[in-house]
């Protein structure tokens, strides 16, 4: 039966509690006062004494409960911020130390060939990856049914009308839109993805990026871009870099060039990267045919230019003579981990 004694003895042993964590507290709480706790059960035998114990009893039952729930309150007051859900937290440890990741490699040299350009005057310009045969085929030079087409295998994407719609080739169609809407001179590049049905290999794959260029003025002859290529060349492998240029066909550009530089590895005397040659092909170049120029209403008795372009992954497989192209594409984070201390362009 309740007596004093009892709850003396309780309230003593609830003022000495202590509890290590948010659990043992919650615990505390439930074995004290919860529904089948013991100062519950308490007041429940409370309502069946004798009047005269009640008087007796009633106070110290209650700073009995009291008791318990202040303790329980300091208890919790004492973990801090911890709640029963889990441990406490340490305010003094040191943070989590969050990685920051790198710049894709093929960001990286798109970056630098944009900087180096910019340096020459050159602005950026940038359009649809979803185009229309005009800009891509026609407006270069490309007629209905040429043959030439079928150097390009192309994903259409709409088709049924004289001017489908397609994923674009090569980046020469935002050359056609700056020749369309930029005042002369005009003087850009275009950096953007392609698309190309082709099998996907270690030097090949359905998906890869360019920057191609323009200049048009008067007077802009093949010794121009010459000079401009070997300018990009130095600034791109280095000082001593030297170019090649052996005779090409590009139906927007004639004459046309493939440019080749000096392998900067064996520096000319013949390694397994350049089989043995000393040189390494890097882009295709020529003078703006004056179809192209019309075609965009330009006048091609008083303007001309010249154009180049080339393959992003071509250019880092070159710079960090990675053997397979397919890297760039598979988001392994072992291969993009080693460009993490590429710098910053």
């Amino acid at each position: 039966m309740i007596n004093k004694e009892d709850i003396a003895r309780m309230l003593g042993e609830i003022r000495e509690l202590q509890c290590k964590s948010a659990k043992e507290v919650e615990e505390a709480r439930v074995r004290l006062l919860g529904r089948k706790g013991v100062i519950t059960a308490l007041f429940e035998e409370f309502r069946s004494v004798a009047p005269e114990v009640k008087r007796e009893l009633g106070r110290p039952l209650n700073e009995l409960k009291q008791a318990a729930q202040a303790r329980i309150e300091e208890l919790k007051a004492g973990l801090g911020e911890e709640s029963a859900a889990g441990p406490r937290e340490d305010l003094t440890m040191p943070g989590d130390n969050f990685e920051l990741g790198s710049r894709h490699p093929v960001s990286i040299v798109r970056q630098e060939i944009v900087d180096i350009f910019r340096k020459f005057g050159y602005d950026v310009a940038e359009g649809p990856e979803v185009e229309d045969d005009y800009h891509v085929f026609e407006a270069l030079n490309f007629p209905p049914n040429h043959p030439a087409r079928d150097m390009q295998d192309t994903f259409f994407v709409s088709t049924g009308h004289p001017n489908p719609l397609l994923l674009r080739t090569h980046t020469s169609s935002v050359q056609v839109r700056a020749m369309e809407s930029m005042k002369l001179p005009i003087r850009v590049i275009c950096p953007g993805r392609v698309f190309r049905n082709e099998a996907i290999s270690a030097r090949a794959h359905c998906i890869f990026h360019q920057v191609e260029g323009l200049y048009v003025d008067e007077n802009v002859t093949f010794a121009d871009l010459k000079q401009a290529i070997l300018l990009f060349a130095r600034e791109m492998f280095g000082p001593e870099t030297q170019i090649r240029m052996r005779p090409s066909y590009f139906p927007f550009t004639e004459p046309s060039a493939e440019v080749d530089v000096s392998c900067n590895i064996c520096h000319g005397k013949g390694c397994n990267i350049c089989k043995g040659t000393g040189w390494l092909e890097i882009l295709g170049c020529g003078m703006v045919d004056p179809n192209v120029l019309e075609a965009s209403g330009i006048d091609s008795r008083k303007y001309s230019g010249f154009a180049f372009g080339m393959g992003l992954e071509r250019i880092a497989m070159l710079k960090w003579r990675v053997n397979d192209l397919r890297h760039y594409f598979e988001n392994d984070m072992r291969f993009l981990q080693e460009f993490a201390a590429a710098p910053e362009v």
